[in-house]
């Protein structure tokens, strides 16, 4: 998607080309400073579910200022206590940008199961540039 190493822009982002996916994503409209961004899109499995009040998204948005800073796609593989339920979560986030270079929006996705009673909350991040 990001021929020339530009950035591919939001209106290229179309809910409908994602059909049942879309359930699983989120858009978050990029403010400066980053703590006034705020989310334009959150699909129903991210809104609902464990954690409710997209909590899962916000955990997401939390992420925000890393793609901002790296400039690059993060690819994020977690563990979580979400409104007291520890889960285990991927997610992608995808810089996006009107002039294939300020980054004015970011698109996610996750999905997530409940942890087994053995697993710990640990991170893992995966970071992938843009290629």
């Amino acid at each position: 998607m990001a021929q020339g190493a530009r950035f591919p822009r939001r209106d290229q982002i179309e809910p409908s080309m994602l059909g049942e996916d879309w359930a699983n994503c989120l858009v978050i409209a990029v403010r400066s400073p980053v703590k006034l961004s705020q989310f334009i899109a959150i699909g129903d499995n991210l809104s609902t579910g464990h954690g409710g009040n997209g909590a899962l998204a916000g955990t997401l948005l939390s992420r925000l200022p890393q793609v901002l800073s790296e400039r690059r796609c993060l690819l994020i593989e977690a563990r979580a206590i979400l409104d007291g339920i520890g889960i285990q979560y991927r997610s992608a986030m995808y810089p996006l940008s009107g002039d294939g270079v300020t980054i004015d929006h970011v698109l996610g996705a996750a999905n997530y199961r409940p942890l087994h009673e053995e697993e710990e909350p640990i991170e893992r991040l995966i970071r992938k540039k843009w290629s």
